[in-house]
């Protein structure tokens, strides 16, 4: 089976809505979009840079999508011909029809849509942003890897990566790189079901006291 991997923009308090500008996402009346752009450096290019520079197909939702293909479909700038290469899943309500190359609009119900891309041979599968999508796959355990990039900033509002309805998982951290601008870059595996436990104090027995 191949793994699904999830790279995502967040604040400190969790919202990953709108990181990339201030008409990105304005749902729910969210005027903070652009957050993420004034912390960019060198580090993190190189970051995005190796995590896109393998073979992957991209799973996206109609927001990403329209962003991506907006961005991506003519442009030159580096990892476009990767972009532009790569087969293309979208999930959405509301398109009749996906118009980037090798691009498909999934049809029915979308976790088993992709339970079933996950079982078929080909490279990883990507998931950027996408934050609707992303909560469809978190209620059916579909996510094997997460980028998570924490930015120094705290909104108060905005749609989160972790958003209820998300499957109690457990989780180990790979690896871990700070930038320049105090972005947190970690990468998180599965481990297994979370290692419940307490911190009280048992009580003393009855024979201890006496």
């Amino acid at each position: 089976m191949r793994k699904l991997k999830v790279s995502t923009f967040v604040t400190l308090d969790g919202v990953m809505q709108g990181p990339g500008g201030p008409d990105e996402d304005r749902s729910g009346g969210f005027t903070h979009g652009g957050w993420s752009v004034g912390y960019w450096d060198d580090l993190m290019g190189q970051m995005m840079g190796e995590f896109m520079g393998q073979p992957f197909e991209l799973l996206l939702g109609r927001k990403t999508y329209e962003i991506f293909v907006a961005h991506w479909a003519h442009s030159t700038d580096p990892g476009a011909d990767e972009l532009n290469r790569a087969r293309k899943h979208v999930a959405s309500r509301t398109l009749r029809s996906v118009d980037w190359n090798n691009s498909t609009l999934i049809k029915g119900e979308v976790a088993e849509y992709v339970s079933d891309l996950k079982n078929q041979s080909g490279p990883e599968i990507q998931v950027h942003g996408s934050g609707d999508l992303l909560q469809t796959l978190l209620k059916n355990d579909l996510v094997d890897e997460f980028h998570v990039w924490t930015f120094p900033v705290a909104l108060g509002r905005g749609r989160r990566l972790f958003a209820d309805g998300t499957i109690p998982i457990g989780l180990k951290i790979d690896a871990v790189m700070t930038s320049s601008t105090g972005v947190v870059i970690a990468t998180y595996e599965r481990a297994g079901a979370i290692k419940y436990g307490s911190f009280a104090l048992e009580e003393p027995s009855d024979a201890a006291i006496g």
